[in-house]
């Protein structure tokens, strides 16, 4: 070119705007929708078709209608399309994963610390307190000075915001621990720790300014001031601001883990037990808000609980309770939710004795407020159900470690027995045999019956047991089981039970050592004898069995020495109902074949003659003499008494009892009382012989023939007598219907007896009789009754004299008493007292006889006839005379009898005897009324003088007791006279030895003692009382009273000998007479407690039970001998011997239960005794236990110490209801918690050694001697003991111990459903007993002891319960969300995911992101190779921990072009994306074309408004910290196309240029990291588009902490200066670390 010419201009070149992307990354395929014309385009080539026909552009398809579905579908069928498509796309993604950027190294530094002047630290204390100061701006550094509660202080005096506030001590603290964190036992929380002690001192000290005023002393001259902090106003709104600053700041620092979680509970859990009640208002909020915290762990809830319980307690016994109304209910809300949360936390003995009734009060009471609807009401209930359950639960296992309520043990054969006899023993009259339950209620034949079967025939013939009435009951049992066995057996077709019950009835014959005794044989017959007749023993098999087994000694012809026992019993058994075969192989079996006449044949001769001689009238002889109507007539029958019992039934049934009923009916009318004296003699002479079967027939068959009244008096006294007998052969119904069919013949005849109506009704018992007929005989009684006593209102008033009775003494008339006595009561019969002014009068008189006559003989005669007016005179009283005389005595009879002379007591005597024979006075009230309350006078003696006075009276009574109840003979002088008068007696006489009367007597018994003791009293009535106490302990019926009821008798003597009023030296005469009582008189020696062994071993089930009442009171003697200083040391020597006696032979259950049972009831001091022995005993036998093979050797251990344990439990039962144990010697304690720790270590090493054996049979037997130890853990706690410092070292060791074993028994082999929550309840019982220390400076630790191990190494088979009740007893609390189940974690050699230890939390390292620090260099910026933002790693918490990695997506929110899919198309197809839209929307949006007027609109909307169309969407921004300020003016070339660019073929050649609205979304793709924070909020609104977009961004981000990945990427040739960014205010809200 020629100089100076001009260069040719260069060629023009469009260039694309700078925000408009590349559309590849790497490939040079130029910018999306940027297609500038080129000179080379078809449309720039001018030829001659273009310029005739214009451009026209070859179709790329060859019609319109063609598709490409067909080569596309015929590849895809190919075999290796999937996986040639599968390889593609991995390879698309594994590229892109080698091209996203990594994550740059953390950047976070913590601002450090930095000493400043004083100006200059309250001017950022200053800035601290400005919330518009960011902080930010701030943390660059932080200024150091002061600490602890200065620093608090501080925080509060500058008001500075909590957030800021919790920023500010995170960053110090953070700096405090910096220097630690390097050190190998660095711990992230160990700050926590000392800053909990910080907040929780700083707390307490505020508490500690609220103090209650100190009552006032009344020595002290210094007058008292008192001034609160809550009193003065000021004060009071500074403290609670203080205070309410303090709580917000603990908040967060709880929250976060600022303060150690578990101290601070601690402290909570601690103030509430020591805080006064001006504290507690605060305290309780506390507990409220961090109630959960601690609801996760029993170390912290259970204290808790017992605080709360003791404080609301304390408010509620408080005059301040008023006051505190919002503190109590709190309290009871946070003890409800404690327990429903942690149920295991109230599993604690000592609240269960302090706090038990409260705590189910305050449980029960959230539901006394009925719901309003239905719904509500069944879900109330239902919650309320849920925690009666819980509640109920709790209580029982507290109580069974309390050892309250132990199950009762199943009966041994000692204890069953012992059970059994009382049953049998209660039988009385009034028993309806059906309703005994002897016998299980089956048809089955089970050793139990054949036990109880046993037992039975042994009670019903023993000498040891009393009453004639034993065997009917047996034989009647064994009759109504039968029956009811017999019919379940036929409605299921089983065999019969006959054959079985005939072989144990003679396996019993052959083999009981009772039957076998001679002495007993008449029992045995009598009892078998019955067993014949109801069917239940088949004498014929008897027979055929005995020849079958080859029986020697059946004959009577074989020698002595080689007779058996069955040859005896064949010659008693009796036969009611017998052929002649059955009769002649008996004869065979024990005379042989040749012998014409039997001993028997003999024996029954002289009977005979015996019967004609006793009875004659019953043969047609004469009557008796005089001297042969006495009481031992039967004396004289040699022969009847001494035969077996085969012939006495005999000749009763076959011969006597036929020829008695022909007498009856040759005797229709008896007029000269032949019959009476026939029936009474036979009746009296059976009763000596026991053949009550036919005295009942007798009775009621002579009932028919009863004509007069005297008979028929008879009769029914002689039913009266022997009413136990009636019972027990289960023939009172027939009795009852004999009695009623007697009462309607003599109602038909117009006559009423009042003796046969009392004893129809005492018979039928509204049993037997139908209702009509009793409804009958209650009518007839009452008209009975009306007819002797008619009412009238204005009744006749009797003198309170009546000479005409003194005159009777002078009146020889035969017939004078019966006119006296009708005369009488036709004058008075209206007046309700005349028969007792008749008795009155009538003992004037009495006293009078023997001044008006001398001779003895006519004074009793006398004496007779007024007796007799008196039985008139009852037979005129509805009720009869016994109530008026009962009512005499016990009123103004007392002076009257006291001042009787001993004649007229002659001459009283002889009347009350003749009463009471003939029934018009019962001896139980001449006993209750007269002889008991002069017994009880004459056992209060105190002087000589007193003594004299009851001298006659005592004399008297005694006397008359002797008659009443002892003597039997006749013809004294004094009634009775003859047996016919006995009888009565008798009748009257067994009434005082049934009940209620015989319990009278056994309380008044022991004034007979005392009376014997009373040095006041004269020798001879010292020595009478004596006779009577001894003569009446050895009556038959006696003794059968007392062993009906023992008790009775028992707290009779234990009653008197507690007594104040009976002085110590009497306790020994009165057990000796209880002792005499109870056993034969011969042993009447006192107890001696070191024969124990001998004693315990010689015990019988029919004694025992007398034995245990005797060495009861032996033992309560003992303790009060213990009491005493005098008899203290042989007392204690005593019972030393007792106790350790009794736990060294003590083996036994049945003893251990037995001796349990003698020493209920006992003192404090006595049971400690025991006590003591028994864990002595025990420690013994564990140190003697030890062998090579533990569990064999616990095993045996258990075995004999567990007795003693139940035996001690059953000992101190008593004394838990007070919660005041017997004390227990120290040493003994020690002795036995070091034994049992001991077999604790020893025990868990052996299970260990055990569950490696599976399936081991010492596995079970290991864990019962385990539970066995529990148990007695259990029962040491229950003591209160005073722990030695050993005891405290070992108590770590036993913990763990319980721990151990409890995880043993709780899965795998060793899995135990009983064994695993006992464990765990004994070691929470251990945990709560151990003492804390009170002297030592330790904080307190409610964590001590409890067992620490990961959850994570329990067994995976543990049950889910198991493994929550395992977590509530760690000593962890709840963990901090930020780190729950969070774990480290690393990649194996496969590139799985394995888990490693748990994450710590941090809370003082990972602090609040603030943003870029001012002036840093940015790192992470823009990556030049993509033009993308990196992502920072600018927070405390490196994402490096979590694996982070850019995937080079994008996310597209939700709300970008909601409105408008063409916006959201553009951006799809320019860049990755996740979103998540359906297959409709997204073909919805697929299928929109773009609008022809979009220029035009964009324009409008650039008019209105400077800002972009779309504002919902904000990916317009440039980078973090550029200020783009580029043109938004449409492309030069934006309005062309060319045919290049259409040949591109791909989707974005269709995208529209910036002019369109919808064109920006299209270039609004690869997005640089824009921080919101780094806006200018004060950029002007009509700035670039740059800054319109800013404004978007701000729009959309709401939270300081979205980084949104937007913004056009620049290209590596145009790089811009990018000015600093200011920093916005940033808060604390989300922050990120």
């Amino acid at each position: 070119m020629v100089k100076g010419e001009k260069d040719p201009l260069p060629v023009y070149e469009l260039r694309p705007p700078e925000w408009l992307p590349r559309a590849h990354v790497s490939g040079g395929v130029g910018y999306a929708g940027f297609y500038p014309p080129r000179p080379d385009d078809v449309e720039e080539t001018l030829t001659s078709g273009n310029l005739s026909a214009g451009l026209t552009l070859k179709a790329e398809v060859n019609a319109e209608h063609y598709s490409n579905n067909g080569l596309i579908r015929k590849r895809l069928m190919q075999e290796d399309a999937l996986n040639e498509l599968e390889d593609i796309m991995n390879q698309i993604f594994a590229r892109k994963a080698e091209s996203a950027p990594s994550i740059p190294s953390s950047s976070f530094r913590l601002p450090s610390r930095v000493t400043l002047n004083d100006a200059k630290r309250e001017a950022w204390f200053a800035d601290l307190a400005n919330p518009d100061i960011p902080l930010s701006k701030l943390g660059k550094n932080v200024p150091h000075g002061a600490k602890g509660h200065d620093l608090l202080d501080l925080l509060h005096t500058k008001n500075v915001s909590v957030p800021r506030a919790v920023w500010f001590l995170r960053v110090f603290g953070a700096n405090e621990s910096a220097g630690l964190r390097n050190k190998p036992s660095y711990n992230p929380t160990h700050y926590s720790v000392e800053w909990a002690n910080v907040m929780t001192s700083y707390m307490k000290k505020q508490l500690a300014d609220i103090a209650l005023p100190s009552a006032p002393r009344l020595v002290a001259s210094i007058k008292q001031t008192f001034k609160g902090v809550l009193s003065d106003s000021d004060m009071r709104q500074k403290w609670i601001s203080r205070f309410s600053y303090c709580l917000s700041l603990l908040r967060t620092f709880y929250a976060e883990g600022l303060v150690d979680n578990k101290t601070f509970l601690a402290w909570l859990v601690q103030q509430m037990a020591t805080c006064n009640l001006a504290q507690a208002g605060f305290v309780v909020r506390l507990g409220d808000e961090y109630l959960d915290g601690m609801l996760v762990s029993r170390a912290l809830t259970r204290p808790f609980i017992e605080a709360s319980l003791s404080k609301l307690l304390e408010i509620e016994g408080s005059p301040a309770k008023e006051f505190l109304p919002n503190t109590a209910n709190t309290l009871r809300n946070l003890i409800s939710r404690s327990f429903l949360a942690l149920p295991d936390a109230c599993v604690s003995p000592r609240i269960h004795i302090q706090y038990g009734a409260a705590l189910e009060d305050i449980l029960m009471d959230n539901f006394v407020v009925d719901a309003a609807d239905d719904a509500s009401q069944q879900a109330v209930q239902v919650l309320r159900q849920t925690v009666v359950d819980t509640l109920s639960d709790v209580q029982r296992r507290n109580e069974a470690m309390l050892f309250q309520h132990l199950p009762p043990r199943v009966l041994g054969s000692l204890s069953s027995a012992l059970s059994d006899v009382k049953l049998l023993n209660s039988i009385s009259g009034k028993t309806d045999l059906a309703t005994v339950s002897l016998f299980e209620d089956n048809s089955e034949i089970s050793p139990s019956f054949s036990r109880k079967l046993d037992f039975l025939l042994t009670w019903s013939v023993t000498p040891l047991q009393y009453g004639d009435h034993r065997p009917y009951a047996a034989a009647c049992l064994l009759q109504l089981w039968r029956n009811k066995a017999e019919e379940r057996a036929i409605r299921r077709d089983a065999p019969s039970p006959d054959e079985q019950i005939q072989d144990l009835l003679f396996d019993w014959l052959d083999s009981s050592d009772v039957a076998g005794e001679l002495s007993n044989l008449p029992a045995v017959a009598l009892l078998f004898g019955q067993l014949v007749k109801y069917g239940l023993f088949s004498y014929g098999q008897y027979m055929q069995r005995l020849i079958a087994r080859g029986e020697r000694g059946l004959s009577y012809s074989d020698p002595e020495q080689e007779a058996s026992r069955h040859r005896h019993f064949l010659r008693w058994i009796p036969l009611h109902n017998s052929d002649s075969s059955l009769i002649s192989q008996r004869k065979v079996i024990l005379y042989g074949f040749r012998v014409r006449e039997t001993p028997e044949d003999v024996n029954e001769r002289e009977i005979r003659k015996e019967c004609r001689a006793v009875i004659p009238e019953l043969f047609g002889g004469g009557p008796q003499t005089e001297e042969q109507l006495s009481t031992t007539f039967w004396r004289s029958c040699d022969h009847l008494l001494s035969a077996p019992r085969y012939e006495q039934l005999k000749i009763m049934r076959q011969w006597f009892f036929p020829l008695y009923k022909k007498f009856l009916v040759s005797q229709s009318f008896d007029a000269d009382g032949l019959i009476l004296r026939v029936f009474t003699l036979s009746t009296v002479t059976m009763a000596r012989v026991r053949s009550y079967g036919p005295i009942l027939d007798m009775s009621l068959h002579t009932l028919a023939y009863a004509s007069n009244t005297s008979l028929l008096t008879a009769v029914i006294e002689t039913i009266r007598q022997h009413i136990e007998v009636w019972a027990c052969m289960n023939r009172m119904k027939e009795v009852a219907s004999a009695l009623w069919s007697v009462h309607q013949t003599w109602r038909s005849r117009g006559s009423q007896n009042r003796v046969l109506l009392k004893l129809l009704a005492e018979v039928d018992n509204d049993r037997y009789l139908d209702p009509a007929a009793r409804e009958q005989m209650l009518s007839d009684i009452s008209a009975f009754s009306h007819a002797l006593f008619p009412t009238n209102e204005n009744p006749d008033i009797v003198p309170p004299v009546l000479p005409e009775i003194l005159l009777l003494a002078t009146d020889p008339n035969p017939e004078a008493p019966s006119l006296l006595a009708n005369s009488l009561w036709y004058k008075y019969m209206t007046s309700p007292d005349w028969a007792w002014k008749v008795w009155d009068n009538t003992i004037a008189s009495l006293r009078q006889i023997p001044v008006m006559i001398e001779e003895i003989s006519g004074r009793r005669v006398c004496a007779l006839r007024y007796a007799a007016f008196l039985l008139h005179v009852d037979q005129h009283l509805p009720r009869g005379f016994d109530e008026q005389i009962r009512s005499w005595f016990l009123g103004s009879g007392k002076n009257e009898v006291a001042a009787l002379t001993p004649d007229a007591w002659d001459v009283v005597t002889v009347v009350l005897l003749y009463m009471v024979c003939y029934g018009a006075l019962t001896t139980t009230t001449i006993l209750e009324s007269l002889i008991y309350q002069v017994w009880q006078a004459g056992a209060n003696v105190t002087s000589e003088e007193q003594a004299q006075t009851l001298e006659t009276l005592l004399t008297s009574v005694n006397n008359l007791f002797e008659h009443l109840l002892l003597r039997d003979e006749c013809g004294t002088g004094l009634p009775p006279v003859d047996v016919f008068e006995a009888q009565g007696l008798q009748t009257r006489r067994r009434d005082v030895f049934r009940e209620p009367h015989f319990s009278s007597l056994v309380a008044n018994f022991p004034a007979l003692v005392l009376m014997e003791q009373n040095r006041y009293l004269p020798e001879v009535l010292r020595g009478a009382s004596m006779t009577l106490r001894r003569t009446i302990c050895r009556v038959s019926v006696f003794r059968q009273g007392i062993y009906r009821d023992l008790d009775a008798v028992r707290l009779a003597f234990e009653r008197l000998l507690e007594s104040q009023n009976v002085p110590d030296e009497m306790h020994e005469p009165l057990v000796s007479a209880l002792r005499l009582m109870l056993n034969d008189p011969g042993q009447d020696g006192p107890v001696n407690a070191a024969e124990w062994s001998s004693a315990s071993s010689l015990l019988s089930p029919w004694k025992l039970a007398a034995t245990s009442i005797e060495i009861r009171l032996t033992i309560k003697q003992l303790g009060e001998g213990m009491s005493r200083e005098s008899t203290r040391l042989a007392a204690c020597s005593s019972l030393d011997k007792l106790t350790t006696a009794v736990f060294y032979h003590c083996k036994s259950p049945e003893e251990a239960d037995f001796v349990a049972e003698m020493i209920t009831d006992v003192d404090r001091t006595v049971a400690g005794k025991f006590v003591n022995a028994g864990l002595r005993r025990i420690v013994d036998i564990f140190r003697e236990t030890d062998g090579a093979d533990k569990i064999e050797a616990m095993s045996r251990g258990v075995a004999c110490a567990g007795e003693i344990l139940r035996l001690l439990a059953n000992i101190v039962a008593p004394f838990r209801q007070d919660a005041t144990l017997p004390q227990v010697d120290s040493t003994i304690q020690d002795h036995l918690f070091s034994v049992v720790c001991a077999k604790f270590a020893e025990m868990t090493d052996v299970m260990a050694t055990l569950m490696e054996q599976p399936w081991s049979e010492d596995i079970s037997r290991g864990s019962q001697a385990v539970i066995f130890l529990a148990r007695l853990l259990q029962f040491y706690l229950g003591f209160p003991a005073l722990w030695p410092p050993q005891a405290k070292d070992i108590a770590e060791e036993l913990c763990a111990n319980l721990a151990r074993l409890a995880l043993v028994h709780g899965a795998g082999e060793g899995l135990n459903m009983l064994a695993f929550p006992l464990l765990l309840d004994t070691l929470c019982y251990t945990l709560d007993e151990i003492p804390v220390d009170v002297k030592t400076t330790a904080p307190f630790d409610p964590f001590k002891n409890y067992p620490e191990f990961n959850l994570s190494d329990l067994p995976s088979d543990i049950p889910p319960e198991y493994k929550a009740r395992l977590r509530t007893m760690l000593p962890y609390v709840e963990l901090n969300p930020v780190v729950q189940d969070l774990v480290y974690a690393t990649r194996d050699a496969s590139g799985a995911i394995v888990g490693s230890i748990p994450v710590q939390n941090r809370p003082w390292e990972w602090t609040e992101y603030l943003g870029d620090v001012p002036g840093a260099e940015p790192r992470g910026g823009e990556n030049p190779d993509d033009g993308r933002s990196a992502v920072k790693n600018s927070a405390s918490l490196s994402l490096e921990f979590f694996e982070a990695r850019l995937t080079g997506d994008r996310i597209i929110p939700s709300h970008t072009a909601k409105d408008d899919m063409m916006a959201e198309e553009n951006l799809r197809a320019l860049q990755d994306d996740l979103y998540a839209e359906g297959a409709f929307r997204r073909d919805w949006r697929e299928t929109r074309v773009p609008l022809d007027n979009a220029s035009s609109s964009a324009a409008r909307f650039r008019t209105e408004d400077d800002a972009p169309p779309l504002q919902a969407f904000g990916g317009q921004v440039g980078g973090v910290t550029e200020a783009r300020t580029s043109s938004r003016r449409p492309s030069p070339a934006s309005s062309s196309r060319s045919v290049a660019s259409g040949q591109l073929g791909s989707a974005t050649s269709l995208r529209q240029s910036p002019a369109h609205p919808l064109s920006r979304l299209s270039v609004s793709t690869t997005g640089d990291v824009i921080d919101v924070d780094a806006f200018d909020a004060g950029t002007s609104a009509s700035g670039s588009g740059s800054t319109n977009k800013r404004k978007t961004m701000s729009s959309i981000a709401e939270d300081d902490e979205i980084q949104i990945l937007d913004g056009p990427s620049g290209s590596t040739s145009r790089t811009s200066k990018r000015p600093k960014a200011k920093m916005a205010v940033k808060t604390t809200k989300g922050r990120k670390r």
